[in-house]
């Protein structure tokens, strides 16, 4: 019978003993991607964001260091279970190095309260993507008109950024630092946003 939690502490082991001295900072990557079925399989879902039946695995990296791999249902939201993984193996990574600068980082399906909370107490950075939305969008305007008339005066791509605090409604439970890309193309507006500590 194989014992799942000793092969997760495998994996950052190997990780971990491939340092003769560690490091100055690490940047653990969370992941959820989509693995496309073609059968019958169990824990099977649609996933309508990918378009077809698929598994939702949930990997986490450092650098080219896979330190997790956790086949799950497409059913699950992206960021189930990624908190208790990460309690996990920042615990072991800081077992050999306990002044290890950590850094986590994903896209927006990782931005929960419960998440960057955990962060914010533990002594890890974090970066994490922050979908557009409308308020998001009125807090860097002024950017994005600067950044729509230099684009069509150059005619090449033009970029500005803001940092401001923001909160959401509900779900988070105090406001936090987002970083605002206010980038205008030729084919027109693509500005991005990122919550992070």
């Amino acid at each position: 019978m194989c014992d799942g939690g000793a092969v997760d502490r495998v994996f950052v082991g190997v990780f971990l003993n491939a340092y003769e001295t560690p490091p100055a900072v690490i940047v653990l990557d969370l992941d959820a991607t989509d693995d496309p079925l073609h059968g019958e399989q169990e824990g099977r879902f649609f996933h309508g964001y990918s378009g077809c039946s698929c598994y939702l695995p949930l990997s986490i990296f450092a650098g080219n260091h896979l330190l997790l791999a956790w086949l799950r249902s497409a059913s699950l939201d992206a960021s189930a279970g990624a908190l208790a993984e990460l309690l996990r193996i920042v615990a072991q990574i800081r077992d050999r190095w306990p002044q290890l600068r950590i850094i986590v980082r994903g896209d927006s399906d990782f931005a929960h309260d419960a998440i960057m909370s955990w962060c914010e107490s533990s002594r890890v950075r974090n970066v994490f993507g922050l979908a557009r939305n409308p308020q998001l969008c009125v807090a860097i305007e002024r950017q994005l008109v600067t950044s729509r008339r230099r684009c069509q005066q150059r005619k090449h791509a033009s970029r500005r950024d803001r940092d401001f605090r923001c909160r959401t409604l509900e779900s988070w439970d105090r406001s936090r630092r987002v970083v605002g890309k206010a980038e205008h193309l030729p084919q027109g507006a693509n500005p991005r946003f990122v919550v992070t500590s």
